[in-house]
């Protein structure tokens, strides 16, 4: 982990946990899928398949199952009640009781839940389908089908086959699709089922709408037969300029091929050659640059070529480190001044974010508080979130969606918890903006939790050892000082910062408990205090001790800020939250209304008094 001055870079070669399912071609598939996973395609060339596609809400899975409960996808043959077969009718005497044809649209990427008032509560299955025309390619290229997010399950079939399956609803995945399309229409079916699992990552219990869809972009990517597949750069020191990269070929005859990388700013031309595994390696020396940082975030274009192919992008240069109960960013110290963050955006008729417009209202909405840091709750957000926050000079922390109380005891449970973090690990280690990798959030503290989250944190570290890793905590009181909060956690062992949440004022006493309050952490490391907060209404007013008032709230905040000031070894606060949000949860028919109302914000923008609050106590405090 990143706790001491110096760092070394780590670079893993990786198997991301697709499940894939084989079909007539599935084997070929997976074999081919393999050498895509992690693709870095953000800037390259892509042929979007958003926009309108045709749905089928299947409740029963009429389209997956047959009256036996057998799965069509089980079969050589499949009926062509098999939704995913795209089947029509041959005559008018034909029983066929389905056709997309027929269906209803949808737009992509969204979720349902705002685009159907049928399905505003709606947990289940629903079929997708986009028919495409297949695009030219050149002898041996390769296509490549990626999907920004689909929440939670997604089986995914092309023509009729099966290419696979992907669980998880936050991170990408790919299938190489270069043997399945066909010259003229392709018809691509996506059957989502966004059911909640006790097995599953999250698990049932959970705080934010379980909004189910393609909510990510969908994309099919040409590729070369020797393709760039990833890379990983990595600042060791400000001082020394020390810069290490690695970069991943892919494809044909990936051994002993010249990689060039580039950094034109600064005037910086390298060359390596790949090893067995098709991994060139770079470690040089960068002549002057202006290191990334709130206060200048500034970004660098850099380009790797080879014979067969090209990858631009654009990096910051900067190092995250802890000593002691400091956080330093480019070996100074830094107090990181945020807000937490969920993926949703109302100001149009609500629904996770849909696109890079939508992120950029939300940040740029936190840059107003004067914050320099935001947390991306409580699941990896789209990857244009992650690198507007790095164009707007804020740092980020970023979670999975290990919340509350996880199947500890489960392999598989930890399979798909290890499975989203090495997806996020692996999309976005090159942002200058994340500098917290979070493992969990408010999970009680048992010995099965403690080794499930140790894993993790070692995975983090061996896909990542350049940043931080935490994990939103709780607290106890002392048993004979009921004022006395305590953080004691073997978890705290384990992360580079001591991070944690409490609602003293809201779940815990009014206002003037934050007034008694003092805190005992036994742990030489850097604090952060992951949330805190209190609902209101936005337009509501009355007295201070009024629940749902705006005074209620901002009293809450300024008698927080005063308490955590007290605090040794305090770097770093995300009040919960920026916006209401909406949450199954919160079902008081005056004041929450599917919300939770802890925003600064109401989930259209307008503001609350405990806005002002955050933002002048942020003006107050230096970086």
């Amino acid at each position: 982990m990143a706790n001491t001055m110096m760092f070394t870079a780590r670079f893993k070669l990786f198997l991301v946990f697709f499940l894939i399912l084989t079909s007539n071609f599935g084997a070929n598939v997976f074999a081919k899928t393999q050498d895509i996973n992690g693709l870095d395609s953000f800037n390259r060339y892509k042929i979007s398949l958003n926009g309108q596609w045709r749905y089928i809400v299947d409740p029963y899975e009429n389209g997956f199952y047959n009256y036996r409960w057998q799965k069509f996808d089980d079969q050589e043959y499949p009926s062509k009640n098999a939704f995913f077969t795209d089947s029509k009718v041959k005559s008018k005497s034909e029983l066929l009781e389905y056709d997309f044809d027929e269906a209803s649209t949808i737009k992509v990427p969204s979720d349902w839940n705002t685009q159907d008032e049928r399905l505003y509560f709606y947990e289940g299955t629903v079929w997708y389908r986009k028919e495409f025309n297949k695009p030219e390619q050149t002898a041996g290229d390769r296509l490549v089908l990626r999907f920004g997010a689909v929440n939670y399950r997604a089986d995914v079939y092309l023509n009729g086959k099966k290419l696979g399956v992907h669980l998880g609803g936050f991170t990408p995945f790919f299938f190489d699709i270069t043997d399945a399309v066909k010259a003229g229409i392709n018809s691509l079916v996506v059957k989502v089922d966004n059911k909640r699992g006790a097995d599953e990552v999250p698990t049932l219990n959970t705080d934010w709408w379980n909004y189910g869809g393609i909510t990510r972009d969908v994309d099919l990517i040409p590729l070369p037969k020797q393709f760039i597949q990833h890379y990983q750069s990595t600042l060791d020191s400000v001082k020394t300029k020390s810069f290490d990269v690695k970069v991943k070929l892919s494809g044909s005859q990936i051994q002993d091929t010249d990689v060039v990388m580039a950094i034109p700013e600064l005037n910086l031309v390298v060359k390596a050659t790949t090893d067995k595994e098709g991994v060139a390696s770079f470690n040089t020396n960068l002549p002057e640059f202006t290191p990334w940082s709130p206060t200048n975030p500034k970004l660098y274009d850099i380009k790797f070529s080879t014979e067969f192919d090209e990858l631009k992008d654009t990096i910051g240069l900067r190092t995250i480190e802890t000593k002691d109960k400091d956080i330093l960013l480019n070996g100074e110290k830094i107090f990181l001044k945020g807000v937490s963050l969920h993926e949703e955006y109302a100001v149009d008729g609500g629904g996770r974010v849909k696109n890079a417009e939508q992120a950029r209202y939300l940040l740029n909405k936190v840059k107003e508080l004067n914050a320099n840091y935001v947390r991306l709750a409580h699941y990896p957000h789209s990857e244009s979130a992650v690198r507007i926050a790095e164009e707007l000079g804020l740092l980020v922390w970023s979670e999975i969606p290990v919340y509350w109380t996880i199947n500890w005891t489960n392999e598989a449970t930890y399979k798909k918890a290890e499975q989203q973090l090495t997806e996020m690990i692996v999309r976005d280690r090159n942002r200058a903006a994340v500098v917290i990798w979070s493992i969990a959030n408010e999970t009680p503290v048992t010995e099965s939790r403690t080794v499930f989250l140790s894993r993790l944190a070692k995975e983090a570290e061996g896909l990542d050892g350049s940043r931080l890793i935490s994990a939103a905590m709780e607290k106890h009181y002392d048993q004979e000082d009921e004022n006395l909060a305590i953080v004691s956690d073997p978890l705290s062992d384990i992360v580079d910062i001591v991070s944690f949440n409490q609602y003293i004022g809201w779940y815990e006493g009014l206002s003037k408990k934050l007034e008694r309050t003092r805190w005992h952490i036994p742990y030489n490391k850097p604090v952060i205090i992951s949330e805190f907060g209190a609902g209101a209404v936005q337009g509501m007013h009355g007295d201070k001790t009024e629940r749902w008032t705006e005074e209620f709230q901002a009293e809450v905040y300024d008698k927080t800020f005063k308490m955590l000031d007290a605090i040794d070894g305090w770097s770093g606060v995300s009040p919960w939250i920026l916006m209401d949000f909406r949450s199954p949860r919160r079902i008081h028919g005056k004041f929450q209304k599917d919300f939770n109302r802890k925003g600064l914000m109401s989930p259209v923008g307008e503001k609350k008094k405990a806005f002002d609050s955050v933002k002048l106590f942020y003006n107050k405090v230096s970086d």
